[in-house]
């Protein structure tokens, strides 16, 4: 049974790439020029060609600030091409995965939120997903929204490998401090979407919805900093002096969620599945890029 995984160059895409499937499910990987998720037109030759059991979409216009001045941009990829997608699924009987984000919410309450929170997004990118989110659910009864946060990984620009990159260029590195969330390994949520899949092949019923997934606990950027360069200390003996600042001393043109914590109960009742600790993913990403070696 093949599952149709949308993306080739996106942090979770290339771990999809290259991950453990069980036997009876066949990864077909799809990406520019074979489709264009800004073009939503593209989508239907390529599901009629593949004709897969399950659809995973990992494609999304991720660029947070750039998205403020880009909002039709933004809205085309995270809502209008996944609504067609979701149509077309619908239509074809194929399940659909899609990848979502903690920052439909407004950060504002205090604990973890849950599936059911009522969504608010700060930004043009959070408000351009929650669309995304809203029409897969009108449009497609099979799906499964994984919502997920401040995803890293050994692929692509994210804020593990630039912490590296500025720790050997700088002395000292402002971090926020104040924003809360679960750092989550792309390699975790990979390895995630492919149990829901194997779940999800050929099966009218399963657990349909939304789940949470990140890594497990909590910290901040700053924590998450100081994480990444314990590492390097132990490692070289050496480490940039961090300075925990404010949001509001860091101003960017997208506002940001203070509280991206997820409660993730959710999806280890539906598919059993734990959440790895946060500090264990980044490890295992640090190991796997190797960034101290001399």
């Amino acid at each position: 049974m093949k599952v149709l995984i949308l993306g080739r160059a996106g942090q979770v895409a290339r771990e999809l790439a290259t991950a453990d499937w069980p036997a009876g499910l066949e990864p077909v990987i799809a990406g520019r020029p074979e489709f264009d998720m800004a073009r939503p037109e593209t989508l239907e030759p390529l599901l009629t060609r593949t004709a897969p059991m399950v659809v995973i979409n990992a494609t999304a216009y991720t660029a947070v600030d750039k998205a403020e001045a880009e909002p039709g941009l933004a809205f085309a990829v995270n809502r209008d091409g996944p609504a067609r997608l979701a149509e077309l699924c619908r239509q074809r009987g194929f399940a659909l995965l899609h990848i979502s984000t903690d920052y439909v919410f407004d950060g504002a309450k205090a604990a973890p939120y849950l599936e059911d929170d009522a969504v608010a997004p700060l930004n043009v990118y959070g408000a351009s997903k929650e669309a995304g989110e809203a029409a897969i659910r009108a449009l497609c009864s099979r799906h499964l929204i994984l919502r997920t946060s401040w995803v890293y990984g050994v692929h692509g620009q994210n804020f593990v490998k630039t912490m590296l990159r500025l720790g050997v260029e700088r002395k000292e590195l402002r971090v926020v401090a104040d924003q809360h969330g679960a750092p989550t390994a792309a390699a975790d949520i990979a390895a995630v979407l492919v149990r829901i899949a194997e779940t999800a092949a050929g099966r009218e019923e399963a657990p349909w919805g939304t789940c949470h997934y990140g890594g497990g606990g909590d910290t901040t950027w700053y924590g998450l900093a100081d994480h990444i360069f314990e590492a390097q200390e132990r490692a070289t003996g050496r480490r940039p002096r961090l300075v925990a600042i404010a949001t509001a001393d860091y101003p960017a043109p997208a506002r940001r969620p203070a509280n991206s914590r997820l409660d993730c109960s959710r999806i280890g009742r539906a598919f059993g599945i734990a959440c790895r600790p946060w500090r264990e993913g980044v490890d295992r990403v640090l190991e796997a890029l190797q960034p101290f070696r001399q």
